[in-house]
């Protein structure tokens, strides 16, 4: 069947996010990769996917860290720093599937708060049809439940849904589900199986 909806990943499928550029610049190299390996803060950010509060869960880990109290609050303070550029090419696709009349959803992994800055900042982030965002659902992925919650609100079927991310683990899941799942890496190779599918 031909998927009727097609669902984006946002961080490294619709923007970049890498937070080592920007860190490696401000506070150098040696002194950010001691951040990396000692704060454990990859991990704290990703509770905020899952709900926790960003700014709060964020700021309260400086006091478990001080020699790295600067960067742990620069993460929040500069966020929109360690975003970004959008993804070549995908505003591009966007445009033709709302142009075909396809909807197009949001599946993020994204605090609640911090979201919203990053909606803001980048116009590719204001066109979806719906937005499923994982801080607000309090839930993640890969967990099974984030992908039914979707298909609960939209009324699809795994099958009638395409689903595109930058983490295998993230698409093991969905297909596990009856999804069409495309590991991504660049837009030519999306725009390539959208149009094999006749979305495009």
């Amino acid at each position: 069947m031909t998927p009727q909806a097609v669902v984006f990943d946002i961080g490294n499928v619709l923007i970049e996010w890498n937070y080592e550029p920007y860190m490696r610049a401000r506070f150098g190299a040696e002194r950010t990769s001691r951040f990396l390996e000692e704060t454990g803060i990859v991990e704290v950010h990703f509770r905020t996917d899952a709900g926790a509060p960003f700014s709060e869960t964020i700021r309260a880990h400086a006091a478990n860290h001080p020699d790295f109290a600067d960067m742990i609050h620069a993460w929040v303070d500069h966020w929109l720093d360690l975003c970004g550029p959008v993804i070549g090419g995908m505003a591009e696709i966007m445009a033709d599937l709302r142009a075909r009349g396809v909807p197009i959803f949001a599946l993020s992994n994204f605090a609640a708060e911090n979201y919203e800055w990053t909606k803001e900042a980048f116009p590719i982030l204001q066109g979806f049809d719906r937005e499923f965002i994982s801080g607000r659902m309090m839930m993640a992925k890969p967990d099974p439940a984030i992908y039914a919650a979707v298909e609960d609100a939209t009324g699809l079927r795994g099958d009638e849904l395409f689903f595109t991310d930058d983490r295998a683990e993230n698409i093991d899941a969905a297909r596990a589900r009856g999804w069409h799942g495309h590991l991504f890496t660049d837009a030519p190779g999306l725009r390539q199986e959208l149009s094999a599918l006749g979305l495009l």
